[in-house]
């Protein structure tokens, strides 16, 4: 499907992938999705710090009308110290801190074209979007690292499998940080978290 398709089609496809239904198109009530962040950025000389450990949580607001996403994101984040100079996984909790995020109004594109590819049990179906930030906190400051007002970009998808039974659409969430001095800090991979709820997906039932 490209980004050509008519406005209504757009609709029916996000309704799709959060599994509600055609009623709730017609009158664009918002679908709210939310979830966890777990991961680790890698021991690499230009991520500052590294490694760390992320942990977070995030939540998103979607407009079916609109095809708009708000989404935003709180994390901890916290590095290793060393013996001998040598990285030590026994010694965590380096450094650590927060990280606020948020972005605003980002023009939803209904594909996953650009997205992570998962090796074993790879996504069916999916949705993205990219906008700079407009928020971008470091212990609920302006990140040191970040520009007054901020520059950085963030590239959020959205995965998961079929619309069917013992299946959901709406599993995985990414998010990847652009520009120079966020990904100094939170490196250029992809940060991997999961989709706890999405408003209308019955995931007790299994469908």
């Amino acid at each position: 499907m490209t980004n050509n398709s008519p406005v209504s089609v757009r609709i029916l496809v996000l309704l799709v992938l959060v599994s509600t239904t055609c009623a709730l198109a017609q009158d664009h009530r918002p679908v709210h999705l939310s979830g966890l962040i777990n991961d680790y950025s890698p021991a690499d000389p230009t991520i500052s710090g590294s490694p760390y450990e992320m942990h977070g949580q995030w939540s998103m607001d979607i407009d079916p009308g609109r095809g708009t996403a708000d989404f935003s994101a709180d994390m901890t984040m916290s590095g290793y110290g060393t013996t001998n100079g040598v990285l030590d996984a026994t010694k965590g909790g380096a450094g650590a801190h927060t990280h606020h995020v948020s972005l605003k109004n980002a023009k939803i594109t209904w594909n996953m074209t650009g997205c992570p590819i998962y090796g074993s049990s790879p996504p069916k179906m999916g949705f993205q979007f990219t906008d700079t930030v407009v928020l971008m906190t470091g212990n609920g400051n302006n990140a040191p690292f970040e520009t007054t007002p901020p520059s950085s970009t963030l590239h959020v998808c959205i995965m998961g499998g079929d619309d069917i039974q013992y299946s959901v659409p709406t599993a995985n969430m990414t998010m990847q940080f652009g520009g120079l001095a966020a990904t100094k800090h939170f490196g250029q991979q992809a940060i991997h978290g999961v989709v706890r709820d999405a408003s209308g997906e019955p995931f007790g039932d299994h469908r």
